[in-house]
C-alpha cells in the first residue's frame, strides 16, 4: 500500500489497494488518514501513518471491569446460597460459613502465587486458566454431595478460580497508566461493586425460579462465557503493542523511563522496607472493618427491630453508593497526594463506624450506610495506585500479593472478632469502635508512607 499526501497534518489522501478489495472502486480508494514525514537511513523522505490516537490501555480498563464484575458478582452472592446449602446439608451457621472464611484464606495465598506468576507469565494467560478454573468450580458445584467435595469446589477451586483476579488486573492496570493511574484502578474497581449489586438479586432469582444447583451451572457456564473473552483482550505492557506507558510514542529521538526511588530493589528487599509493612497493615485494617461491617450491620439492624429485608437494604445502599464514588475518587486522586485523599477517607469510615455505635434507628443506619459506602468506594483506588507509586511496576503484582495476605487475614478476622465480642457481651459496641479505631490508625499509616525522589516521566533526548 502507497500514500501519497502533500503536508505533515492530517489530510484527504488516495492510497492504492488491490483491486480484490470489495471496498475499492478500480484502483483506488478515497480515505482519510493521519500522515507525517520521516526520514529513513539514506536521509530520503518518505510518508507513514501514524498509529490510531486510541490508547489501548482503555481496554484493559473495560476487560479489567468485566473480569472483576464477574468474579466479585460470584464471590459475593455467596450469601444469597447461604440458606439453601446449610438447609441441603443440614449444617448449623458456623458450619456453613467457614466455607467462605476459608475461601477468602485460600484468596490470599493464591493472590501471591497468581500475582508473580502474572509478572512472569503475563495476565492473559494466567487470567485465561483461572477462567477456565472458575467456571468448571462452579459446574461441579452444581453436582455436589458431600461436605467435603463442597469445600473442595467452593473454597479450594473457586479460590485458585478467582482468588488472585483483583490482583491481577490491577496490577495489569499499573503497567499502562500513570497520569491517569487513580482513575483507571478506580473504573476497573467500580466493576466489582457493580457485579455485587447485580449478582446478588439475580442469584436470588436463580434459586427460587430453579434451584440452588442450577443456578451454580448457569452460573459456572456464563463465567467461561464473560471471563474467558476477556482476559484474551489483557496485555501485560504497552510495550507489546509499541508504546509507552500511557501511550507516549517510542521513538529514536525520545526516551521515556518511569523513576521511582524503590524502583531497583529486589522482591525480598522489598517486603523488609517500612513502605510494605505500612501498607500491609493499612491493607489489613480496610479489610477487618470492611468484612466486619459485611458480615454484622444486617444482624445488628434486626437487634434493634427492622425487618429482615430492610435490614439487607443496609448493604445494597453500601455497595451501590461505592460505584460512582470509586470512579470520581480515581479522578480525583490523580490530580492531588493519594495519601492524603485516602487519609481523609479512613478518617471518614472511623467516624462512620463510630456512628454506628450510636445508630438505633432505621435513617441513621441507613445514612451510615451512604457515608460509609461512598468513603469505602473512595479509598480503594489511591491505596493500589500507591503500590505502583511507591514501588514501580517491575514487581507490582507479586507485591500486591503478598499484600493480599494481609487483606486476607483481616476479612477473616474482622467478621470472628466482631461474632467473638457479640457472643461475649451481647452488643456491637465494643467491637463497631474496634473498627473505627484501627482505620484511625490507617489514616496515620496512610501519612506516614514515604515516597523519595520525584516520581515523573523523564523525557531525555527530546530536547537534546
Amino acid at each position: 500500500m502507497a500514500s501519497f499526501a502533500l503536508t505533515q497534518k492530517p489530510i484527504f489522501s488516495y492510497t492504492f489497494i488491490p483491486k480484490r478489495n470489495f471496498l475499492s472502486k478500480g484502483n483506488f480508494i478515497f480515505s482519510i488518514m493521519p500522515v507525517t514525514t520521516s526520514y529513513n537511513d539514506n536521509g530520503n523522505k518518505g510518508f507513514h501513518s501514524f498509529r490510531s490516537r486510541f490508547f489501548y490501555g482503555w481496554v484493559i480498563v473495560v476487560s479489567g471491569f468485566i473480569l472483576l464484575s464477574a468474579s466479585f458478582g460470584i464471590c459475593y452472592s455467596f450469601g444469597v446460597f447461604f440458606t439453601p446449602l446449610q438447609n441441603e446439608f443440614s449444617w448449623n451457621r458456623a458450619t456453613t460459613s467457614s466455607l467462605f472464611s476459608l475461601y477468602l484464606l485460600f484468596a490470599g495465598v493464591f493472590s501471591i502465587i497468581g500475582g508473580r506468576a502474572s509478572d512472569k507469565y503475563g495476565p492473559k494467560i494466567v487470567v485465561l486458566i483461572m477462567g477456565i478454573i472458575c467456571g468448571l468450580s462452579l459446574v461441579i458445584m452444581s453436582r455436589v454431595q458431600s461436605s467435603w467435595q463442597l469445600y473442595l469446589t467452593y473454597s479450594v477451586l473457586l479460590s485458585l478460580g478467582t482468588g488472585a483476579m483483583y490482583i491481577i488486573v490491577m496490577s495489569t492496570g499499573s503497567h499502562w497508566f500513570f497520569k491517569k493511574r487513580a482513575t483507571a484502578l478506580g473504573i476497573m474497581g467500580a466493576g466489582g461493586g457493580l457485579g455485587t449489586v447485580i449478582m446478588a438479586p439475580v442469584s436470588a432469582w436463580m434459586i427460587l425460579a430453579y434451584h440452588w444447583r442450577s443456578a451454580y451451572l448457569i452460573i459456572g457456564i456464563a463465567a467461561w462465557l464473560v471471563i474467558i473473552p476477556a482476559a484474551l483482550l489483557l496485555k501485560k505492557k504497552p510495550s507489546e503493542i509499541g508504546v509507552h506507558i500511557d501511550g507516549e510514542p517510542i521513538s529514536n529521538k525520545t526516551e521515556l523511563s518511569y523513576s521511582t526511588a524503590e524502583e531497583e530493589y529486589s522482591l525480598r528487599e522489598t517486603l523488609t522496607t517500612r513502605n510494605f509493612w505500612l501498607l500491609f497493615l493499612i491493607w489489613f485494617s480496610y479489610s477487618f472493618c470492611l468484612y466486619m461491617v459485611m458480615g454484622h450491620v444486617v444482624p445488628r439492624a434486626e437487634d434493634i427491630g427492622l425487618a429482615p429485608i430492610r435490614a439487607a437494604a443496609i448493604l445494597s445502599i453500601l455497595t451501590a453508593v461505592a460505584v460512582p464514588s470509586r470512579l470520581v475518587a480515581g479522578f480525583v486522586a490523580d490530580m492531588v497526594d493519594k495519601r492524603t485523599i485516602a487519609a481523609v477517607f479512613a478518617l471518614i469510615i472511623a467516624i462512620a463506624m463510630f456512628w454506628l455505635v450510636l445508630a438505633d434507628k432505621m435513617w441513621m443506619l441507613y445514612l451510615f450506610a451512604v457515608i460509609y459506602g461512598i468513603a469505602y468506594g473512595a479509598i480503594d483506588p489511591p491505596i493500589i495506585a500507591l503500590v505502583g507509586d511507591i514501588f514501580g511496576l517491575s514487581k507490582v503484582g507479586a507485591i500486591m500479593g503478598f499484600l493480599m495476605v494481609g487483606w486476607g487475614i483481616g476479612s477473616a478476622t474482622g467478621p470472628y472478632i466482631g461474632g467473638l465480642i457479640f457472643d461475649h457481651t451481647g452488643e456491637y459496641q465494643f467491637a463497631f469502635s474496634s473498627g473505627g479505631l484501627i482505620m484511625a490508625l490507617a489514616a496515620i499509616c496512610l501519612l506516614s508512607l514515604k515516597i523519595k525522589g520525584n516520581q515523573q516521566f523523564e523525557s531525555r533526548g527530546a530536547s537534546q
